[in-house]
């Protein structure tokens, strides 16, 4: 990397310290975490000797012309601006279409930037720029037409892969964003994790774009399965809702975190919610009954 960890921290925070004051109205900055900033300040200080938490947050955009809001949410890791900046820019009045086509545009310009350059502030300047054009396409294919047709949609269920789960801030996130979007399915802690999620696409990518950190080291999604549909894919789920999934581990470890799951139990559990085949593509083993 071309510069130290505490550089990088102290770019970050400059950096925060001008969306603070671009926006200085209350709630138009949303820290996902309230005490990231004091954190890193310790660290910096040396007051604090493990190295705090990424800086994540939203900032709602007022776009002038067509009067709408983009809420744009930022992920920062330790090493930005020398690691590429996390970016995703949404809106309740864009299509799930228009929203990939603008998420595509403001990466690629993000990415016309040299390592080590502050970037937040221009993905700003570029959505207030550009953004305009995505909502206006948006109500010319929305124009009314002699016969509607119904409208499909695409049901997805992704199967993602951790070599492990254990964090506590980890695992409240990812229980956070499942049931913040709709979708459903579980998350598996332990060693390995195993995280489940079903719903319309949109949202599983939403979620798979959300829980990945550029840093999240052995994560995988292993599997998708995709149905399109023209209904609302409830008869798609086999899950109910978004929860975290404890199984028995084998082995007495201690303090150590290093335990195994009951694969076995695993197994049974995915029998009960007709996914049996995916434990071969998730392990790579031949599946079997627990009585056999």
């Amino acid at each position: 990397m071309s510069a130290s960890m505490n550089e990088c921290l102290q770019l970050q925070l400059l950096e925060m310290e001008m969306l603070f004051s671009m926006f200085p109205n209350q709630g138009e900055v949303k820290l996902e975490d309230v005490n990231a900033l004091t954190n890193i300040k310790r660290y910096l200080e040396g007051t604090r000797e493990a190295l705090p938490p990424k800086i994540e947050f939203v900032i709602t955009l007022q776009i002038e012309e067509p009067k709408v809001k983009i809420d744009l949410q930022v992920t920062m890791p330790h090493s930005y601006p020398y690691a590429a900046l996390q970016l995703f820019g949404r809106s309740s009045e864009l299509d799930r279409q228009q929203q990939l086509l603008l998420n595509k545009g403001l990466t690629s310009y993000i990415g016309t930037f040299d390592p080590g350059e502050l970037c937040v502030c221009a993905a700003i300047q570029w959505l207030q720029d550009n953004s305009a054009s995505y909502f206006l396409n948006r109500k010319l294919v929305y124009e009314p037409s002699a016969q509607a047709k119904p409208v499909k949609n695409t049901f997805l269920r992704m199967w993602i892969y951790s070599h492990h789960i254990y964090q506590q801030d980890l695992r409240k996130k990812i229980l956070d964003i499942g049931k913040r979007l709709d979708v459903t399915g579980f998350c598996m802690t332990g060693k390995p994790g195993i995280i489940c999620v079903e719903g319309f696409k949109e949202h599983c990518e939403e979620f798979w774009h959300t829980i990945r950190y550029p840093n999240w080291k052995h994560i995988s999604c292993k599997h998708a399965e995709s149905i399109e549909t023209e209904g609302n894919g409830e008869d798609l789920r086999l899950f109910h809702s978004f929860e975290e999934l404890l199984l028995e581990a084998h082995g007495d470890y201690g303090l150590r975190n290093d335990y195994h799951m009951n694969l076995g139990q695993f197994l049974e559990f995915l029998k009960k919610h007709k996914s049996e085949h995916v434990f071969q593509i998730l392990f790579g083993i031949e599946s079997k009954s627990s009585d056999s």
